[in-house]
């Protein structure tokens, strides 16, 4: 571990002139303080957010603060796959591509397509983003993805024949966790059918942040003002795992004190069910089937084959 001198923090980032950066969600909490660190490195930042108000205003904030490079709104609602869609169909170039945005244990709601909320827009409508950008990803030299997760993964189950929750009765933090679980297992899979290319793909997860994303976790909110880190710092792990040069492809990062819910980025835990590559084969199957969006890539085994 890194010891608290050399801790990994904002001055580790370097200069982004000239790189693009997406992140969605970046209207609040650590997709915002991710988006604004970026820009005062240089980059030209797009905050994807699905409410304008929101966005435009965070926009505002970044621009005060008059940053290096440029920052930008577009709107982009995970929850509905034609958004989605009208939303890559006007990016012609990203260099580092931050899946952040989520919900978090709401009551069971459905996206425009009918799933089930958490599952559809934390994994389908990222699955669905990554897959049309990844031409522009691709054809972009060094691009980076990095796609947020949880610790939650740890508790979290693949239900493949109930991943909408339509058979079994609805228990909102299992949906969560299973939605966290799916983003580092697409991540994992992600890096495993990129097995060759430029393209990176790294995770990350920001410990116990205290952010908008909580307001209907009440357990979680009470207990914010104890343990919780601010944004900033909840955001570090996001960052490294988006401009570290020494971040390797299937990589996870988050906070490194104790049980990962706070401190200075660093390598983070991957759960056991993440590593499982047959069930992340049989998820992408059906995320593809899902959402309609086919990624031009072999599946691992597909690959030895060819070779």
């Amino acid at each position: 571990k890194e010891t608290h001198m050399t801790a990994w923090g904002f001055a580790n980032v370097p200069d982004l002139s000239g790189r693009t950066a997406v992140v969605t969600g970046a209207n609040t909490g650590i997709g915002f303080e991710a988006a604004r660190m970026l820009a005062q490195r240089g980059a030209d930042v797009v905050l994807a957010c699905r409410t304008p108000e929101k966005g435009l205003a965070a926009v505002e904030k970044i621009r005060a603060l008059r940053p290096k490079g440029t920052v930008s709104f577009a709107p982009l609602d995970l929850s509905d796959l034609e958004s989605v869609a009208a939303f890559t169909a006007k990016v012609a170039k990203v260099d580092l591509l931050i899946n952040n945005a989520g919900v978090m244990v709401p009551p069971l709601g459905r996206t425009k397509q009918g799933f089930e909320l958490q599952f559809g827009t934390n994994h389908l409508g990222h699955f669905a983003l990554t897959g049309r950008l990844l031409p522009v990803l691709l054809a972009t030299r060094g691009a980076r993805v990095v796609v947020l997760s949880s610790t939650a993964q740890n508790f979290g189950k693949i239900v493949l024949d109930d991943l909408n929750w339509e058979k079994r009765s609805y228990v909102a933090w299992a949906a969560y966790c299973q939605s966290k679980l799916a983003n580092m297992m697409f991540a994992l899979e992600l890096n495993r059918r990129l097995a060759g290319r430029d393209l990176k793909v790294t995770a990350a997860h920001p410990g116990w942040t205290a952010t908008d994303l909580q307001r209907t976790a009440g357990m979680v909110r009470l207990l914010n003002p104890v343990f919780a880190m601010k944004p900033e710092g909840g955001a570090m792990p996001t960052l490294r795992a988006a401009v570290d040069p020494a971040a390797q492809g299937g990589s996870y990062w988050g906070p490194q004190g104790l049980f990962e819910l706070g401190g200075a980025p660093g390598p983070a835990k991957i759960s056991k069910r993440a590593h499982d590559a047959k069930a992340a084969a049989a998820l992408w199957e059906v995320s593809e089937e899902l959402t309609s969006v086919r990624f031009p890539l072999p599946a691992p085994g597909e690959q030895r084959k060819a070779g």
